[in-house]
């Protein structure tokens, strides 16, 4: 049974508000945590609910050590179930089989990867209408890598020495380690792991220990859809993961390293990854500017800061975090976003009616709190929220929005990953160019206007590697993602996205200008 289809009820709170503006149920932060114990009978397959083993060589396996750790729904603190803590060992053994592995798959030509990317694509089903977010997002990314790998093309150039004829080859770097994060735990394995596949790679997927059983369902998938045993290997680990981090960076047989995470986390994988010169791809922190011009069509910028800064209750790394609105506008926009964030409806993701679910933990509510406290102590008005929402839970914050921001409070620095969203006001474009592009990261980036000559100056001199104009949506697998400055380097989806996962190679051909014998 498809994947969409056995996750139906679990995955389909989930992705009707990660990635549409119509908030009709939940924004459970993690697919993982639909799929408790307690629903697991609910499920049309519950084969592919797996735990305490990981995909190693096309077998499920546990840690050498027997160790586990456990997964907990964020919103109860209910017990979901145990995954495997694989140690530095048994990371290399998933290398080593991954390194095996690739010998063959190497092989195979662009159509054969093909099809099996898209037997894996197919697995995954179609969405129901209720269901369209990340579980048919993220397997876009294998049917769109499907259609990139019979399309690798090398190039015939020129040459400026008589008699030599130049080719390049694109072929696979070798053996990937990806690790991805818990707020996306389908899409972000599917970004990395399908392009990796298309070049002709393998891969050892280091799953989140927050929410590692999507990952493990997609690893049953790829079983069923017949990829060769060794090409995907999914492992896990929670408190050893700096351990199995260290492994992934560090091994000789790993020649390529993609991290989707924090900017902090990212520079001490790099730091790693230096000792055998890694080729690296990151995506890490960011902290969005969202800008609304004062001739923008203001319901129309509304809506899009809503679906940017709630999606996900606010844990996504593209959301909205410091949003400018000009003063010409600044108490309309307040107005209407605040009254739009009061019919929200906070709770558990089964509880009808609810729109948005737990924050991951309780040092995110934490971090919450203090941003708010931060802008109260420093001038802002509280008129949404401000509280943490202690009946719930200890996972649980109100959607928050507060106005009369300014530069020294700490939102306008640090990337809050939560349901807060502080209103800027501004006075020029200059202005407010320069406040968006003081951040040290620069991953997304988003403005509203209606003037096509100010629409195209901001697009090109905002410093992000995204800009959303007049959307508060970017993502899409057709797209490139990706930041600049602190935020990373290198691009996923898109055409550019196997491009990360190849090397060009040079031949050049001698004594090919000789005229013809008669």
């Amino acid at each position: 049974m498809a994947l969409m289809h056995s996750l139906q009820k679990s995955a389909a709170s989930s992705a009707r508000f990660a990635f549409r503006s119509r908030f009709q149920r939940t924004t459970l932060p993690l697919l993982a945590s639909r799929l408790a114990s307690t629903i697991s009978p609910k499920l049309n397959d519950p084969s592919l609910f797996k735990t305490d083993v990981c995909y190693v060589n096309g077998e499920w396996v546990k840690a050498a050590s027997g160790k586990t750790f456990e997964v907990r729904d964020p919103a109860t603190g209910k017990l979901i179930g145990t995954c495997p803590e694989f140690d530095a060992k048994d990371t290399e053994n998933a290398i080593a089989a991954a390194g095996e592995a690739f010998k063959s798959f190497r092989t195979k030509t662009g159509r054969e990867r093909s099809k099996l990317l898209r037997k894996w694509y197919d697995l995954n089903g179609k969405p129901f209408a209720d269901a369209k977010g990340e579980v048919s997002y993220a397997a876009t990314f294998f049917e769109w890598f499907s259609e990139e790998a019979p399309r690798i093309y090398g190039e015939t150039v020129p040459s400026t020495i008589p008699g030599n004829r130049i080719v390049t080859l694109k072929q696979p770097v070798g053996v990937c380690g990806l690790i991805t994060p818990w707020n996306f735990p389908a899409a972000m394995i599917t970004r990395k792991i399908g392009p990796a596949l298309a070049a002709g790679c393998t891969t050892v997927c280091k799953a989140p220990g927050e929410t590692p059983f999507t990952s493990l369902a997609l690893a049953e998938l790829a079983h069923r859809a017949g990829i060769p045993k060794g090409v995907v290997n999914v492992i896990t680990a929670h408190h050893n993961t700096p351990e199995v981090g260290e492994t992934l960076t560090t091994h000789p047989t790993v020649q390529k390293v993609s991290f989707t995470g924090s900017t902090g986390v990212g520079k001490l994988l790099m730091k790693q990854a230096s000792s055998t010169l890694k080729i690296l791809s990151m995506e890490l922190g960011g902290n969005a500017p969202f800008i609304v011009f004062d001739d923008a069509d203001v319901d129309a910028a509304v809506a899009g800061a809503i679906t940017s800064k709630f999606r996900s209750s606010g844990q996504t790394c593209v959301c909205a975090n410091r949003i400018y609105v000009q003063k010409g506008i600044y108490d309309e926009f307040a107005e209407k976003f605040a009254e739009k964030v009061k019919g929200f409806k906070v709770g558990h993701g089964f509880d009808e009616g609810v729109t948005h679910g737990p924050l991951i933990h309780d040092r995110a509510v934490s971090k919450a709190e203090d941003h708010v406290r931060d802008a109260e102590r420093k001038g802002g008005k509280v008129v949404v929220g401000g509280h943490k929402i202690a009946d719930l839970g200890p996972s649980f914050y109100q959607p928050t929005v507060i106005t009369g921001m300014t530069k020294d409070m700490a939102i306008a620095s640090e990337e809050t990953f939560g349901p807060v969203a502080g209103l800027f006001p501004f006075e020029t474009e200059q202005e407010v160019i320069d406040l968006a592009n003081a951040a040290d990261v620069g991953l997304a980036g988003y403005f509203f206007s209606r003037d096509l000559e100010r629409i195209n100056r901001v697009a090109e001199t905002l410093e992000v590697g995204m800009v959303g104009v007049n959307t508060g949506l970017i993502s899409d697998a057709a797209s490139p993602f990706g930041g600049v400055k602190q935020s990373g380097f290198g691009r996923e989806g898109s055409r550019y996205g196997i491009d990360e996962y190849q090397h060009i190679k040079t031949i050049t051909y001698g004594g090919m200008g000789k005229p013809l014998q008669s």
